[in-house]
């Protein structure tokens, strides 16, 4: 999958640098942050990171269902809710933490690459963008083989995202914010 190229203005981009390009910022915008800091504060962190983990784990579920028929079709979609998730789990804890839920992009995306083990320097650049992308992916698609199988597919994919976005919690909350 990570093979996948996308031509642009006469040039092949990855599906690293198409994510890394356009993906992450467009996810990033259409999160809610109020909603979050909201979530957070009526739930507790705890419960609002479960609740982003079951969102995923939905997603994953539906996409190894049907084999793959719904993997094919709901792959794009699963991988968007589950960035989406990371995401709204990493602000989560950052209001948390902080007290305050309005992050700047590059600040964000800095958190980000060293929450999956990336170095990030305080210039955000498009090359650690594109690491980003490439180490996301590679954790989001691990263990999509099994989700082709009908029915149990649908267990593999639900598992596999749930605990993704456990692992990020972990990963985040280890970070000194």
């Amino acid at each position: 999958m990570l093979g996948l190229r996308f031509q642009r203005r006469g040039r092949p981009v990855g599906l690293t640098g198409r994510l890394a390009q356009i993906g992450f910022r467009r996810v990033y915008d259409s999160v809610n942050q109020y909603g979050i800091k909201k979530g957070v504060d009526e739930m507790g962190i705890d419960a609002f990171i479960e609740h982003c983990a079951r969102l995923a784990a939905g997603t994953g579920a539906v996409t190894g269902l049907g084999g793959p028929v719904t993997f094919l079709i709901g792959i794009p979609a699963d991988m968007v809710n589950n960035l989406m998730q990371q995401f709204r789990v990493t602000l989560g804890i950052l209001y948390h933490r902080r007290g305050t839920y309005n992050i700047a992009f590059d600040e964000f995306m800095s958190i980000v690459a060293v929450s999956v083990g990336v170095e990030a320097g305080m210039i955000m650049t498009r090359g650690m963008l594109e690491h980003v992308a490439e180490r996301l992916l590679i954790r989001m698609g691990a263990k999509a083989g099994g989700r082709l199988i009908p029915l149990v597919g649908a267990v593999i994919g639900g598992t596999t995202n749930y605990f993704f976005i456990k692992g990020v919690a972990r990963s985040v909350r280890r970070l000194p914010l």
